[in-house]
């Protein structure tokens, strides 16, 4: 009888669907299988889902009684949108009063909903109005009634100022079930104000809600004939999982649950705590970004339209490994966005060398409405190839043997040295030339993140996952000047990141000048959402944001489902420590002191003129914080307040009349609380009492502060 327990994840990726089995307590990989993506299937991409799980287990002997958790990514609620494969839905306004309702009418009233650019694919919706006086199950019901009349598949129940309270959505919830019709409450997909753009995100989720029922209910219905008894659970969009009932009622959070699922892989098994992570498939590249252990989150834009929806801020660039090239006038003009798969041409670096004999170029057109100029090579026989970024890499010996995207170097260099006639370059020069222009392309997105999260370029470090990987990152990092690292088991590094998931849930609400009995409850809220989501309540950590500018304040939860995570590893020496922060700095290990510790972190600091660098590691050797100007203090939970005012004024930055007020955060037990943006030391104070009430006056905190400049 075995005592392991298994996690396993799935991801729906374009081409294939591979499901990753991972140890608990090792992160050990103990099982992969993959499949191609089920996307002409009766039962859609649902069945390779199923099939992929099946060959996992039964190609590594693992019993159906040792899997404790499995999650899995899904395309379809993107699939949903990007094809139009929604149902009409009804909008059932609701306010009061003859100015007010009048705004209420007109601000739910959310027209069609576009989903491409040709204004083909688009979201139908039909309006109602009923003012809040005469609100009743029956007089919603017949409301209802006329709108499934019109055609309506779903219904959405929007009320003005719905978010301080739900009740009438409720009824309105209630009277659509006893017709056999869901609706979705908009105040359920979202506590922000803004009675337009809650309606507009709420009518996204009930339009797909008939595609993701069936998708649901097909794949737990097989995950439970397999003999698997854990819950199943679904990625989000923001990186997180929730149980399936939970995506049943709000399935518009697993959109682009696929770019998630790999910054995950990043975070949790590469233990990546700051950098700018690549997912390189064959078309496209996802980039995003990772700061202080945490991915940065973005509201979901859907046809144009910001939704109140989150998802981790992945860029999309259209460059990828297999990109083909566009050539013309002794020139290389782009690389992308088509790729060898579009074409439905071979990679010369994946083609015998034999076949490519006479070796021309032709000029074609991938699909209607593509330029006419992307190259293809024309071979005795009338075999045709093409030259992609995979191949120039190859060409280069950038790409080596054992890497996933390792192919043929004599192959790459005969496809490329029919161009390179033409061009008039050597074939070194016309490989460069490709890679140059494709890692162009992934800069400007990098240099743009880097920007929006304001990332020093010496705190940078690029980190590659995805089959494509060794073909593109090394050149756009060598071209950066700055250090990058290609995961290990990159080609299924999205899978893992499925498995690794934990359970996430947030609610925002805008509160001007909140009160501590204001956090106290979106605490309890955020909890109980985690709690449903399918976290246990122990496992569950709380984060409190406040942006003082817009006035919202928001409370993330993060949980484990039953099983607790374990350690990654034995806990890091302080020599191993050292050199993690030493080597995050880029400076020699000898130039770094540890400026605090505890039974969970080390605190370095290096000295680098004026400014004190600063890294917060944790005692897995993974680093928390990076700062390149600040201090830390270890304190107890009883009298951190005094410590936090003295390092208040000595980080605080005065230029002219401006006070420039420094960024803190907590090292509390095994975590770290981020308190960057607070508007001033008041409201510091009534965000960390949120936290410190919970704990015993003696407890050990380490405080960190740094500055901030213009």
């Amino acid at each position: 009888m075995t005592n392991r327990k298994i996690r396993v994840g799935i991801d729906v990726g374009g081409t294939h669907t591979k499901a990753v089995a991972v140890d608990d307590a090792t992160y050990e990989i103990v099982g992969i299988g993959s499949v191609k993506t089920t996307h002409e299937s009766e039962l859609g991409v649902s069945e390779g889902v199923v099939e992929s799980f099946k060959k996992c287990l039964g190609d590594n002997n693992i019993s159906p009684d040792e899997v404790t958790f499995i999650a899995h990514s899904t395309t379809q609620a993107t699939n949903a949108l990007l094809e139009g494969d929604v149902a009409k839905t009804g909008i059932i306004g609701m306010g009061k009063g003859v100015i007010s309702g009048f705004l209420s009418n007109m601000q739910s009233n959310v027209k069609n909903i576009n989903l491409d650019n040709s204004g083909r694919r688009k979201i139908i919706t039909a309006h109602r109005y009923m003012d809040l006086k005469k609100i009743s199950k029956e007089a919603a019901g017949k409301v209802i009634d006329d709108l499934k009349a019109e055609g309506c598949g779903v219904i959405v129940a929007s009320k003005a100022f719905g978010v301080d309270d739900i009740e009438e959505e409720l009824i309105v919830k209630e009277a659509g079930k006893e017709r056999g019709i869901e609706v979705t409450a908009a105040a359920d997909i979202s506590k922000l104000y803004g009675l337009t753009r809650r309606t507009r995100t709420a009518v996204i989720n009930a339009s797909i809600l008939p595609k993701m029922f069936e998708t649901a209910d097909s794949t737990e219905s097989a995950v439970r004939k397999a003999g698997i008894k854990a819950p199943l659970m679904i990625m989000r969009g923001d990186g997180g999982v929730m149980d399936i009932e939970e995506m049943r009622k709000r399935p518009v959070l697993t959109m682009l649950s696929g770019p998630a699922a790999s910054t995950v892989g990043a975070l949790m098994y590469l233990r990546v705590s700051n950098g700018i992570f690549f997912e390189v498939g064959g078309t496209s590249t996802d980039i995003g970004v990772i700061k202080n252990g945490r991915p940065m989150i973005d509201y979901s834009v859907v046809g144009g339209q910001s939704t109140l929806i989150h998802s981790l801020d992945v860029h999309v660039s259209g460059v990828a490994g297999g990109s083909m090239v566009r050539a013309d006038n002794n020139r290389i003009i782009h690389v992308g966005p088509r790729s060898a798969h579009i074409a439905n041409l071979p990679y010369s670096a994946f083609t015998d060398p034999g076949k490519i004999v006479n070796p021309k170029v032709v000029k074609i057109q991938p699909l209607e409405g593509d330029p006419e100029d992307y190259i293809a090579i024309e071979c005795d026989g009338g075999f045709r190839c093409t030259i992609t970024v995979t191949c120039a890499a190859t060409a280069l010996g950038i790409v080596k043997p054992g890497d996933f995207s390792y192919g043929n170097p004599e192959s790459s260099k005969k496809a490329i040295e029919a161009l390179a006639k033409e061009l008039k370059m050597s074939v070194e020069e016309c490989a460069t030339a490709i890679l140059n222009n494709g890692a162009d392309t992934c800069i400007a997105v990098i240099e743009e993140l880097a920007d929006k999260y304001k990332i020093e370029r010496d705190q940078i470090t690029l980190i590659g996952g995805g089959g494509g990987a060794t073909a593109l990152l090394p050149f756009t990092a060598n071209k950066m000047n700055l250090p990058y690292q290609i995961a290990k088991n990159a080609e299924v590094i999205s899978s893992i990141g499925v498995a690794l998931a934990l359970v996430r849930d947030v609610v925002e609400r805008v509160i001007p000048s909140p009160t501590p009995q204001d956090l106290a409850e979106i605490r309890t809220e955020v909890t109980d959402m985690a709690i449903k989501s399918g976290a246990t309540a122990e496992s569950i950590e709380i984060q409190i944001e406040i942006d003082s500018q817009t006035s919202k304040v928001r409370a993330i939860a993060t949980g484990s489902t039953e099983i607790q995570t374990q350690d990654l590893s034995k806990k890091a020496t302080m020599e191993e420590a050292t050199k993690i922060a030493a080597d995050s700095m880029r400076v020699e290990a000898n130039q770094v002191n540890c400026i605090v510790q505890n039974e969970n972190f080390y605190v370095f600091g290096s000295q680098k003129g004026r400014k004190q660098e600063i890294r917060v590691v944790d005692k897995k050797g993974i680093i928390k914080i990076q700062r390149s100007d600040g201090n830390a203090v270890e304190s107890t939970t009883g009298s951190v307040r005094s410590v936090v005012d003295k390092l208040w004024e000595e980080l605080s930055v005065y230029k002219s009349d401006i006070k420039i007020t420094p960024d803190f955060y907590l090292c509390i037990g095994p975590k770290v609380i981020d308190y960057e943006g607070m508007s001033g030391l008041d409201q510091l104070h009534m965000v960390m009492d949120s936290e410190l009430m919970t704990r015993a006056s003696g407890d050990s905190v380490i405080l960190i502060g740094a500055k901030n400049d213009m």
